[in-house]
């Protein structure tokens, strides 16, 4: 069975196809979402709501959004060990599979996993190495919007309707829209922007809390700054009800309160709302269509769920957007599907997907200025944005000078003019014969394929001598070879399993809720995680069982009484 992954920057899901169609795999502790958190501790690996809760006490050995820098060399520090992005996405891919071949009782070997449509190679290659890292196979990577409108039935609609996909994650913003062709959904333009999303909206309420309650942000410690954000995310959630809601916070030995308006808030945010109007616009432009012309607006992500965004996405498009189903789950519910489609499961109406090229993609060459002067750096288009793929165009280039024998070929990425500007994919170069200036040509062929990755073929038209290659993002890129020798290098983490990760989670917010109380509640509560700690090690499965469901309803009183 293939499974379809939706791995995001603050929560990610699994699904699969069923005789009655996509469904969520719950994960091991029974929810439809697993938080894009990795914690490690020794040779442990903890992943998801444990996590979670381990970063707000161990903030040192834990991380996550870092979605945000796929493809890219940051790496991160956990409990002593270097961990670059996608190998932090492994573990959150790798609790996935298992959780998905406890639940399906059988081995999960293959994945469709969605990236945003805004994604660029680098950031696509790296979610495919995480896929292989996690030990899955991943012949097909989808764009989130893409996934999304299938999860919506949008190939199920009239012909000729214009769909546009509003996409806000907890790190990422993509605008997609599409059009319906009989049993063609294609994709017109993209646009986004990979360092938006919900975690921004909480920063702002976050810093309103410390600027209200005058911390001095320099001085916090990593720990403080977990449970202020973790506030910040409560109050953000709220203001989907509630018109106000004050922030109870512990910062070293004293309590911070600050009353927070859902008005105040909405107006810190405008700068944001003016960066996701740019995305909005170019999309528009680039499907040269009006805003009259969309029939119909998906919203997608958990930061659609916001109040202030439903707002401001119904006046700025004049019309109610389809919220039919969940945003959180639209996106692994349309990867379930398009694996479906992949097995070519006969529940599936037959759809030609379309997607697009989401930047340019073409090479460094010189201009001629006049006087025989030549001025080089300059930016040649070969794949336009926003062309439907897969596509393959192919441009003719010649020597500059007098007996030139090299010409080598710069694979840039960007929408610039000046080959600075845009990012580096990769060099090839190939030798032509010694001939006067303009008299050697080659062929550059780019072919860009529905996994979002790049071919280049040079041909010297004079001698039929041809080259090819992959692009490979020079900074990260990993062998076959590399990612067999790190995937075995990563298999002394283990991840935690169920049982004891039920109460490892239990505990660890026992913990931070201590940390948070002061007086008889911190009291009730250490009393609480002493006794269930003495029944943890009897090792009475009936006992623990009972115990665990004792200490949560406890620890949710206390929680609705904050």
């Amino acid at each position: 069975m293939i499974i379809g992954i939706d791995l995001g920057t603050t929560n990610s899901l699994a699904a699969y196809f069923t005789d009655d169609g996509p469904k969520i795999i719950p994960n091991r502790l029974g929810k439809h979402m697993t938080p894009s958190v990795v914690s490690i501790d020794g040779e442990e690996i903890y992943v998801g709501e444990t996590a979670k809760e381990r970063q707000i006490l161990f903030p040192d050995c834990s991380a996550s959004v870092f979605k945000r820098d796929m493809g890219s060399q940051k790496t991160y520090h956990l409990d002593g060990r270097a961990f670059t992005a996608e190998e932090l996405s492994s573990f959150v891919l790798r609790s996935l599979k298992e959780d998905a071949e406890y639940f399906l009782g059988e081995p999960i070997e293959e994945a469709v996993i969605s990236v945003p449509a805004y994604f660029n190679e680098a950031r696509r290659k790296a979610t495919k190495r995480a896929g292989e890292l996690a030990g899955l196979k991943v012949e097909r990577i989808i764009s989130e919007p893409t996934a999304a409108a299938i999860a919506y039935g949008l190939y199920q609609k009239k012909q000729n309707t214009k769909f546009l996909v509003f996409d806000l994650g907890g790190g990422t913003f993509d605008v997609s829209i599409l059009e319906l062709f009989q049993n063609i959904l294609e994709v017109r333009a993209v646009a986004g922007d990979n360092y938006l999303g919900g975690e921004d909206f909480t920063k702002v309420i976050q810093e309103l809390f410390i600027k209200d309650t005058k911390i001095d942000s320099e001085q916090l410690e990593r720990k403080d700054l977990g449970m202020i954000r973790k506030q910040a995310e409560q109050c953000k959630l709220a203001f989907g009800t509630d018109s106000s809601y004050i922030m109870s916070c512990q910062v070293g030995n004293d309590i911070k309160r600050a009353s927070i308006t859902c008005g105040r808030f909405e107006k810190r945010c405008e700068p944001l709302l003016d960066r996701i109007k740019r995305p909005v616009k170019k999309s528009l432009s680039d499907a040269k269509i009006k805003v009259s012309d969309i029939d119909e607006i998906v919203l997608v992500g958990g930061g659609t769920k916001l109040r202030l965004i439903r707002k401001y996405v119904a006046k700025l498009f004049k019309k109610m957007p389809n919220t039919s189903v969940d945003p959180d789950e639209a996106v692994a519910l349309g990867a379930a599907i398009q694996a479906a489609m992949k097995e070519r499961k006969e529940a599936i109406k037959e759809v030609i997907l379309t997607d697009v090229c989401p930047f340019t993609l073409g090479t460094e060459v010189v201009i001629e200025r006049g006087d025989d002067k030549y001025e080089s750096g300059h930016f040649a288009p070969i794949i336009e944005r926003n062309t439907t793929i897969p596509a393959s165009r192919t441009e003719q280039f010649r020597t500059v000078y007098d007996g030139q024998t090299k010409l080598n070929i710069h694979i840039l990425q960007g929408e610039s003019r000046f080959a600075a500007n845009n990012i580096s994919l990769g060099n090839l170069e190939v030798e032509v014969p010694s001939n006067k200036a303009g008299a050697e040509a080659i062929d550059i062929t780019y072919t860009y394929d529905i996994n979002s990755l790049l071919e280049v073929e040079v041909k010297v038209v004079s001698t039929g001598e041809m080259k090819r290659m992959i692009v490979k993002n020079q900074e990260v890129d990993m062998t076959d070879e590399e990612i067999e020798a790190r995937m075995k290098e990563l298999s002394y983490l283990k991840i935690h399993p169920k049982d004891q990760e039920e109460n490892q989670l239990l505990l660890l917010r026992g913990e931070r809720m201590y940390e948070e109380n002061t007086g008889e509640t911190r009291l009730r509560i250490e009393y609480e995680l002493r006794e269930f700690e003495r029944i943890l090690n009897g090792r009475d499965e009936a006992e623990i069982a009972d115990a665990r469901k004792t200490l949560k309803d406890v620890l949710d009183e206390i929680d609705e009484e904050w």
